[in-house]
């Protein structure tokens, strides 16, 4: 379905505030603890539905991620670049976000509309991006941050670590985009339900 510029606008702000809210929470929203943080699952539906925009809608919702660190950590009273999950690997936020970007892309680009088939692709498309993006991110951490003592580097202590929080980081997309979903198939059955109340009878 093709999009205007103000509705990839409007999709993108949308998208924002949902990672805004969920990514700060800790620190200002407190009535939103419940909710997971939806960064995962935002850069993967931004690229299902703004597939063709990556090279402006991408940079934004990653200024806005880091931005949002900043503002989390540094209202903590702490320096940005001490903090614990800040290091060389943070730069490598920025292939595995764009690693769901990509999954959420290509399920735009092949999905077959409201079909099995598409689920099909959405699930495989979810499972493989989330786990490139969990590769990436938590392995360049394990495996570049001071954080993590250089005694305890080795593969089986990494596999370990990769094991205790796959499932949870999984999950939580899962969780955002399966809530993306249901939003897309009204939106689409709504427009359908539209488009046939204004056909001449």
């Amino acid at each position: 379905m093709a999009k205007t510029l103000t509705q990839r606008l409007g999709i993108l702000l949308v998208l924002a505030l949902v990672m805004a809210a969920t990514r700060i929470h800790h620190s200002f929203l407190h009535h939103f603890d419940a909710l997971p943080d939806a960064s995962w699952g935002v850069f993967f539906l931004a690229g299902f539905w703004l597939r063709g925009s990556a090279r402006w809608a991408f940079p934004l919702l990653m200024v806005e991620a880091v931005l949002v660190d900043y503002v989390v950590i540094t209202n903590q009273g702490l320096d940005f670049w001490s903090h614990y999950c800040v290091s060389v690997a943070y730069w490598f936020l920025i292939p595995s976000y764009f690693s769901l970007w990509l999954g959420g892309s290509l399920l735009a680009k092949y999905q077959r509309g409201l079909s099995l088939s598409t689920l099909g692709m959405a699930v495989l498309a979810l499972l493989v991006s989330v786990t490139v993006c969990y590769l990436i991110s938590n392995g360049s951490f394990f495996w570049l941050s001071a954080s993590v003592p250089t005694a305890t580097r080795n593969f089986s202590e990494w596999a370990e670590n990769l094991g205790d929080w796959y499932l949870p980081f999984l999950e939580t997309t899962a969780l955002w985009v399966g809530l993306g979903a249901v939003m897309h198939v009204l939106a689409v059955q709504l427009s359908r339900a539209r488009h046939h109340s204004g056909q001449p009878h």
